[in-house]
């Protein structure tokens, strides 16, 4: 179930943790289809009379076809530039009749001929329709190609990071790569965004707004929303939102494709043998694994409730009673994850010979919920996690949310982890292993 830990053994005999188990993976959800109509002062006129409003109001215009006009246009999120779209048509219509364009739908036809209405459908089953959006599509593609050219070329931006208001200028992979590098806030490769100005201004909107980017709840003031963002991991944009899907340039690529779809067909040119079929292919879901045995729950309240019945171990009554911060409780899950693993009594420090010993010990001497003093499991090395994936850990209440700055300070430490690539030459150079020596030849 577990990937085995890699150890080493300390000089002291205790052993020494240089790289974390491994939880599986979880499947990603899927997202929806793009909406890529830019919002403009553009006008739609009616294919029939005087009729027209602002682009942003079409649906009223289409609601006016309908009821007016007995006119519906299929699939209008997919028309690249509906007011040329509509121009198109309003003079093909004045050239010819609109049955010899339109499928007519025929409402109440069982019912008496008064009653009847034909209703007309304009959709890309026409031929002269298809090619008409394919135009629009691909002028559409054109321009996006060569406004994003432009932005790569352009060595006027500037702009303030939004994360902590250090100034750019020249050219805007600076700032993107930036708030990757610095904040962990990565839109995507610059070479991948357009209209990128727009962007970022719809970003710094939502944040003075006090909206997180990701779970997009609103917020009391910018320093709860920054906590939060911060202990959720959530500096980044919600891929699930449409409004972002229009500064994507794959979403540009193909009519009326998102872009799953797109590379869904890319990765499947790659595959030439038949034989080669992963369609049988299942990921395994995390689960929450239970701190004192193997036990795994779908849900956080079940492992809760498991640990509780099962082992008498209560993580909420701790954080009530200790009136522990979210960093705190991280360190406490990963120190009893990493004692129990150590073969060890986290309650009174006593080693064991196997884990289950351990196990049988904390539990016959009722020290399940008996921790040591805070110092001892308080400590910065318990910020890495024994394992990676822990689910747990991505669910620990987060009492603290509105507490200032000033009084998170200790708590905010950033954590880099060290590069475990080449264990042996870690293990060679390693400044502890330093230390010990320099130590003992002094000794």
């Amino acid at each position: 179930m577990f990937k085995t830990l890699i150890v080493g053994v300390s000089v002291t005999g205790q052993d020494s943790i240089l790289e974390p188990l491994c939880f599986p993976e979880q499947p990603a959800d899927s997202s929806s289809a793009p909406s890529l109509q830019r919002p403009g002062a553009e006008l739609l006129v009616c294919l029939f009379c005087s009729e027209s409003v602002p682009l942003l109001q079409k649906d009223v215009l289409l609601k006016h076809l309908l009821l007016e006009h007995k006119m519906v246009i299929a699939d209008v999120k997919l028309v690249a530039d509906l007011p040329k779209y509509m121009l198109y048509w309003k003079g093909r219509f004045l050239e010819q009749p609109v049955t010899d364009f339109c499928s007519v739908i025929k409402t109440n036809s069982t019912g008496p001929v008064e009653k009847q209405e034909d209703y007309f459908l304009l959709c890309d089953v026409l031929p002269e329709d298809r090619i008409l959006r394919e135009k629009l599509q691909q002028k559409r593609l054109e321009e996006v190609l060569e406004q994003q050219q432009k932005e790569r070329d352009d060595i006027s931006f500037h702009r303030l990071c939004m994360f902590c208001s250090e100034e750019f200028t020249g050219n805007r992979s600076s700032l993107l790569n930036h708030m990757a590098r610095e904040h962990s806030f990565s839109i995507g490769l610059p070479d991948n965004i357009v209209y990128c100005d727009e962007f970022l201004d719809t970003l710094q909107s939502k944040l003075d707004n006090l909206q997180c980017l990701y779970c997009e709840k609103t917020f009391r003031d910018k320093t709860t929303l920054k906590d939060h963002m911060r202990k959720k991991a959530h500096r980044r944009i919600n891929a699930n939102n449409c409004e972002y899907d229009r500064f994507y340039v794959i979403n540009y690529l193909e009519l009326g494709k998102t872009w799953e779809e797109v590379q869904s067909e890319d990765d499947r040119e790659l595959v030439d043998d038949e034989d080669d079929d992963w369609s049988d292919w299942q990921a395994h879901p995390v689960f929450a694994v239970c701190l004192f045995c193997d036990h795994q729950s779908e849900t956080m309240d079940q492992i809760y409730k498991h640990m509780k019945e099962a082992h008498g171990f209560d993580l909420h009554k701790l954080r009530t009673e200790l009136n522990l911060r979210f960093y705190q409780q991280v360190k406490l899950v990963n120190f009893i994850r990493r004692q129990v693993h150590q073969s060890r009594c986290y309650g009174c420090q006593e080693k064991f010979d196997s884990r289950a010993t351990a196990l049988r010990h904390i539990m016959a001497e009722g020290h399940v919920m008996k921790l040591p003093d805070m110092s001892t499991w308080d400590q910065p090395q318990y910020y890495f996690p024994t394992y990676e994936n822990d689910a747990l850990l991505c669910t620990l209440s987060d009492s603290d949310e509105g507490e200032s700055d000033e009084t998170n300070r200790g708590e905010d430490v950033p954590v880099i982890a060290e590069d475990i690539s080449n264990l042996r030459a870690l293990k060679q150079t390693s400044v502890l292993s330093q230390l010990l020596k320099n130590r003992s030849s002094s000794s």
